[in-house]
Parts: structure tokens; C-alpha cells; sequence
């Protein structure tokens, strides 16, 4: 995984701490163009494919399922909580009073009630791969969702990986974690565009593919090639220094993924439409920067088939009592921004090309809390979905009467990336790569198929 920043000022600066255009290239095409960018484009060129993308928003820490789309207002007060119920624009579907918008819109949207299978940890892994952190691992590790749809699909241009991530490092590390190639290579592995520090919406967040303090910094900045490096040697990516390695730095040095991530060059009537979020990182987990669901649209737009992000921090049961008034802070904006999401891929023309996913590593005890707060539950957990081409307007799965378990119709993780894989174009079942070992691989593990009720 390679991460980049810097900042509208460093535009201005250019490259300050003397290194030249010429030297640059020099050090990212023997460090950077033939490991793995330059194999992507090696492996694709004179390949051509439909446009497909999948956005893959996780919210750490465990959104409380019956506070928001699993809502149970026949239950005891001690379950259902203090929120009311408000009816959709799908007759029949029912969802938290804290998303109105996207209630007015439920016709676009898939709420799967029973994902059955969390692992039950603070983890971002099942989210980023499908798989449980604990079971069989092949040699190399598993591919991260993105990595896979890069391998499959190729990238779209050469200005834009096929596999972006928009996760920032977290304090509490899992939370920030994208995973990475796997057995695939790092070749494949998230473009991470973040870091630990949330930049605001104004600034731009690249600079020719590196950070302006590594530019600053030739130690740092040749440790950090020579980390790169070592990662690739060790996953067995080292590739020949060839006319694809100056191709991949055209990655790394264009301006298209820059521009993309400039929300300056968005209308700002469609940004306003997102909401405005503070930079602020949520105690130890992520900033709720829900500008970055624009962000990813636009990144879309540029060629990424494959966008990761974790929006916030949604662990609220600690002895501050925070569960309702942090729903009443958190969920209103999360409305907002999906909706927004949505709405702008239905206007662009997108929405039967990139599909969404909404989701978070569990779900939260139906019955309430000493400190008026919903404990960690893995027993039930709900997930969001939207475009793709998908049947919307309609549930997935549910739970029995109190939230406690699916009563109908469990899904698991693997099912649900299944399907947006089919989204994708790609045939999770059938589609194989040998791993390190040369033993057979597949995206899914055998049974889990694409949800037959959206495709």
C-alpha cells in the first residue's frame, strides 16, 4: 500500500527541497513504476472493459443496527430505544426518524437485515475482504475486495489506480487498516490517498504522488521507497525496468488523481448538497469527513473501479452513555451525504455501474445498557446497499422481534461482496488465481453466491 498527501500550498512550492522533475521520476521508476503499477499495465494493456466500480463505505466500530435501519418499535422500550419509527417511500419499509432523506428515497436503496456471520471484533478485515480474520489463510494472505477487482478488471486509465482507499489512519489501528494485494501482489494493493491527518476539502491532497514532507525529507522519503521495495521483494513483485515502469509513474505524477480529489473543481452547490463535516478525528477513530463520499464519486468519475473508506467512529457504549446523543450527532450527517451519494448517481447516469455498500464489523445489543447504551453484538448486523444495477426498493433478511438474531434469510459477508462483485462484472464463483502455493483460488468461498434477490 503506497500513501500520498500534501497540500494546496505545496502546489505552490513545487518540489522545495531541491529534488528535480527529472531526479523524481529517476527514484519513482527504479522504486516505485516496477513493483506492481507497472505490472497492472503490463497485464492490461490492449485489454478494454466496461466501466464498473464498486464504493466500499465501512463505519467503524459498530453502527447500532436498531438505531438506524432495523428499527423494532413493537419491542419493549429497553429495546427499541428512543427513537421513533418513520415510514419510507417504499410501502411496507420502515427506518430510524434520524435518515428522512434517505427514507424519501428507500426505492433506491437495499437494507440486507441479517447479516449473520460478524466476527465480532473491532476489525475493518471482514469489511475489506469478506473473510474471517481467523479462518484458513492461503500463502501471501487474502486479497482485500479492491485488489481482487483490480487483478479481474485492470484499471480503466493510466492516471488512475483501478483500486483507491480513502482510509485514514486511526488510533485504534484495525480501524484504519485497508488490507492489501494478498496472494495477488502488491500490485493490486489500495492506493491509500490519506493518512492520519484529515486535510480539509479545500486543500488538494496530492502532489505529484508523494507527500510534500517526504519531498522535504530525502532520508525519509528513501526509506519509505526502500520499505515499498522490501514489501515487494518479499511478496515476490519485482517486475524488469521496461517501458510500463515509466507508464505506472505516470500514476504517480499526473494530475488527473490530484484533480479528482480537489472538491474545488466540484460544483460547489453539488458539495454543499453532502453536508459540511468537521475535520476532527472521533477519539480513536476516523474524521466524519463526509465530503470524501463526494470525493469518491469523483474518483469513480476519473477511472477507480474500487473505492475503500472508513467514515467516523460508531463505538458508543463506554461509560459516557453516548449512543443517543452520538446518533443524533452522526446519523442526520450520514443521511445527508448517502443520500446525496445516491441522488448523484442516479443524475450522472452512474447508478447501473457503481454500486455502494454501507456497513460497519457488527451490530449492537438489542437490549440497552446500564449507561443507556447498546453493548457489542455480533449476533445481527445490518448492511446498506445502492446502485449496481441492483433491484432496490426493498429488504434483505430480518430479525426477530427484538433485534437479536436473522429469523429470515442470513446473509453473510462473502454473500454480500458476491454480489457486488456480479455488480462488477465479475464471476465470483467461477473466476480462479493460483495463490503462492499454486493451489486454486477463488474470490468467494464455494456456496456463497450473489444475493438472487437484487440481481
Amino acid at each position: 500500500m503506497l500513501t500520498i498527501l500534501g497540500n494546496r500550498a505545496s502546489q505552490k512550492r513545487g518540489f522545495c527541497d531541491g529534488i528535480s522533475r527529472r531526479d523524481f521520476l529517476t527514484i519513482g521508476g527504479m522504486a516505485l513504476g516496477g513493483i506492481g503499477l507497472s505490472d497492472v499495465l503490463r497485464a492490461e494493456s490492449g485489454r478494454s472493459a466496461s466501466h464498473k466500480a464498486i464504493i466500499n463505505i465501512y463505519l467503524p466500530g459498530g453502527p447500532p443496527h436498531i438505531d438506524m435501519w432495523d428499527p423494532k418499535p413493537n419491542a419493549p422500550a429497553e429495546v427499541r430505544g428512543e427513537f421513533q419509527t418513520i415510514q419510507t417511500n417504499v410501502p411496507g419499509i420502515e427506518v430510524s426518524e434520524m435518515f428522512p432523506r434517505m427514507a424519501q428515497m428507500m426505492d433506491k436503496f437495499v437494507l440486507v437485515r441479517s447479516l449473520a456471520d460478524s466476527d465480532g471484533g473491532h476489525d475493518a478485515y471482514q469489511c475489506m475482504t469478506g473473510r474471517h480474520k481467523g479462518g484458513r489463510t492461503p500463502p501471501g494472505g487474502w486479497p482485500q475486495g479492491g485488489a481482487w477487482v483490480s487483478h479481474a478488471m485492470g484499471p480503466v486509465n493510466q492516471a488512475i489506480p483501478p483500486n483507491v482507499a480513502l482510509m485514514y489512519q486511526t488510533g485504534n489501528r484495525t480501524w484504519g487498516e485497508t488490507g492489501d494485494g494478498g496472494f495477488l501482489g502488491v500490485a493490486h494493493s489500495p492506493f491509500n490517498v490519506l493518512g492520519r491527518e484529515a486535510r480539509s476539502t479545500n486543500e488538494n491532497m496530492v502532489l505529484h504522488g508523494v507527500t510534500l514532507e517526504k519531498l522535504r525529507d530525502r532520508t525519509t522519503l528513501r526509506q519509505s521507497l526502500d520499505r515499498y521495495r522490501r514489501d515487494a521483494d518479499h511478496r515476490g513483485m519485482m517486475s524488469s525496468l521496461d517501458v510500463y515502469a515509466q507508464q505506472a509513474m505516470g500514476i504517480l505524477t499526473t494530475s488527473k488523481l490530484a484533480d479528482a480529489l480537489d472538491l474545488t473543481k466540484e460544483d460547489p452547490k453539488v458539495v454543499a448538497r453532502y453536508g459540511q463535516s468537521s475535520t476532527q478525528f472521533q477519539r480513536d477513530g476516523a474524521p466524519p469527513m463526509i465530503e470524501n463520499l463526494c470525493l469518491a464519486r469523483r474518483l469513480v468519475e476519473a477511472g477507480a473501479r474500487f473505492i475503500s473508506m472508513n467514515y467516523s467512529r460508531w463505538d458508543w457504549h463506554g461509560s459516557d452513555g453516548m449512543n443517543y446523543p452520538k446518533c443524533r450527532e452522526e446519523c442526520p450527517l450520514l443521511d445527508q451525504g448517502l443520500s446525496a451519494l445516491v441522488s448523484d448517481l442516479h443524475e450522472r447516469g452512474l447508478d447501473r455501474d457503481v454500486a455502494i455498500v454501507v456497513w460497519g464489523e457488527f451490530g449492537r445489543t438489542p437490549k440497552i445498557n446500564g449507561m443507556n447504551s447498546r453493548d457489542h453484538w455480533p449476533q445481527a448486523n445490518t448492511a446498506v446497499m445502492a446502485g449496481g444495477g441492483m433491484r432496490t426498493g426493498q429488504v434483505i433478511g430480518s430479525t426477530n422481534k427484538n433485534g437479536e438474531q436473522p429469523s429470515l434469510r442470513p446473509v453473510k459477508f462473502q454473500e454480500v461482496f458476491a454480489t457486488l462483485y456480479k455488480c462488477a462484472g465479475i464471476d465470483a464463483q467461477n473466476t480462479r488465481v493460483f495463490d503462492q502455493s499454486g493451489l486454486p483460488q477463488y474470490l468467494v468461498d464455494p456456496g456463497n453466491l450473489p444475493m438472487h434477490e437484487v440481481i
